[in-house]
């Protein structure tokens, strides 16, 4: 598969346990539709957690090596990380190192899940403790002193 950024010649690498195509010339990666979620896997797969992969797009210049659609521009996940897709479903391009901001953004949002998840619990062990009849009837005590 020819990298329609450079027009060089992708090759077939191994990254985290997943077949990638990485470009021998610019050194971009092209991930098949769900190769993006395989390479987050690694790391969290709680996709139900993760949210919308993106919302909107703004147009590309490149080119799908696939299906030579024109691809689309994404905020990854809402963060500062712009990747193209392709509009048919295809895959996404990443430029050189991506990957690794990828990884490194999924890793933020899982301990983000983590926290929120810790203190919802936190909260509800709060409110339950509240809703005791000893809670009241010492706070009833307190108001009647």
């Amino acid at each position: 598969m020819k990298c329609t950024k450079c027009g060089g010649q992708f090759e077939t690498k191994n990254f985290k346990g997943i077949e990638i195509d990485q470009c021998s010339s610019c050194q971009a990666i092209w991930l098949d539709y769900n190769e993006l979620d395989q390479l987050e896997d690694t790391l969290w797969d709680h996709d139900e957690l993760k949210g919308s992969l993106f919302f909107g797009t703004k147009p590309s210049l490149v080119h799908c090596p696939k299906c030579d659609s024109l691809m689309k521009i994404i905020n990854y996940r809402f963060y500062d990380l712009e990747i193209e897709v392709c509009p048919d479903s295809c895959g996404f391009y990443l430029d050189a190192n991506e990957q690794d901001r990828i990884l490194v953004l999924i890793e933020k949002e899982k301990a983000a899940s983590e926290r929120k998840i810790k203190s919802e619990k936190e909260w509800s062990g709060i409110l339950r403790h509240l809703k005791t009849k000893s809670f009241f009837d010492k706070l009833k005590s307190f108001i009647q002193k």
